[in-house]
């Protein structure tokens, strides 16, 4: 018989959630703390009036039993539909969706950063940005992006083997609403400055308009990463309306920069986790550049927690 053991989630993405749901299925408490003011992590959608835009992450697909069987689920009770004219899969009504089913009902710390994490006896502690403690804990789960994992590590005095390996690209972002649609809704033409283009309100459950989501591509990311907004929607815009082919009027324009965007390194593990010291760290940088990665590096630290904590009965 074990006990039921209180389990910290950092990172409210798709590894967070998946592991989060996993340990609360097997009985265990979860808590989740998260930067963001909504979940999902890159996964991500931003709200303008009446319009939105999935500028994160566009799309989801399986190719592994455990994530075919979650969409499966996730359609059957309307979270995902397939999308038409791309051949893959979006949340409804938008893409965090499916984080937040995976969290549905368990305790969520939104707007909270976690500057350090520290050992006290057998039981964790967290401290958050504004000075709060946070804990007892029996397990930490890191489900943060391998650059920030570390830097949490390394202010903790503590670290955990390899993740600093794991490499990412950034990305610029441009949300475009447009007075006509282009004639596919998805374009990767990677080359130059764009990467991806796609018709966002295609997307089944969008609200109405003409909305695309446009995504740099990592040299042309890095190389501009720290300019102005207004110049990178400026440059993005003329790209854009090169590569659709025809001309662009649009009645909004913003742009958001992914630091880390899109995973060029992984670490070909499923998962970090040290048993003795109850701490462990998930992400799509373990396994690779997929939503469904995150989500089995995410199913894989629960699994290597639960292999240490026991379930309760």
């Amino acid at each position: 018989m074990s006990q039921r053991h209180p389990v910290a989630i950092l990172g409210a993405g798709m590894a967070g959630a998946a592991a989060a749901r996993r340990l609360a299925e097997a009985g265990h408490a979860v808590r989740i703390f998260d930067k963001g003011r909504d979940v999902g992590g890159r996964m991500a959608t931003r709200h303008s009036g009446a319009m939105q835009f999935d500028h994160g992450a566009q799309f989801m697909r399986a190719h592994g039993a455990a994530f075919a069987a979650r969409l499966n689920d996730w359609e059957r009770r309307g979270i995902v539909t397939p999308w038409a004219g791309a051949g893959r899969w979006v949340g409804v009504p938008d893409m965090n969706a499916p984080a937040r089913d995976l969290l549905l009902g368990l305790t969520v710390a939104r707007s909270t950063t976690i500057t350090r994490i520290r050992r006290n006896g057998a039981s964790w502690h967290l401290t958050d940005g504004a000075g709060a403690d946070h804990g007892p804990f029996a397990a930490i789960a890191i489900t943060f992006p391998a650059p920030q994992a570390v830097a949490l590590l390394a202010q903790s005095g503590l670290a955990l083997p390899d993740i600093e390996r794991a490499t990412y690209a950034p990305c610029w972002s441009l949300m475009l609403a447009v007075e006509q649609a282009p004639a596919k809704v998805l374009l990767k033409p990677q080359d130059g400055a764009i990467g991806l283009i796609a018709l966002d309100s295609s997307k089944p459950g969008r609200p109405e308009g003409f909305r695309l989501t446009v995504h740099a591509t990592p040299d042309w990311s890095r190389t501009h990463l720290e300019e102005p907004r207004e110049a990178i929607v400026s440059a993005l815009t003329q790209s854009a309306v090169a590569c659709v082919g025809t001309p662009l009027r649009w009645s909004y324009a913003e742009a958001h920069r992914w630091r880390y965007a899109q995973v060029e390194g992984a670490l070909g593990k499923p998962c970090q986790y040290d048993s003795g010291l109850h701490l462990g760290a998930a992400g799509d940088w373990c396994l690779g550049p997929r939503v469904e990665a995150a989500h089995d590096s995410g199913l894989a630290l629960a699994e290597a927690i639960l292999a240490d904590l026991g379930t309760p009965s």
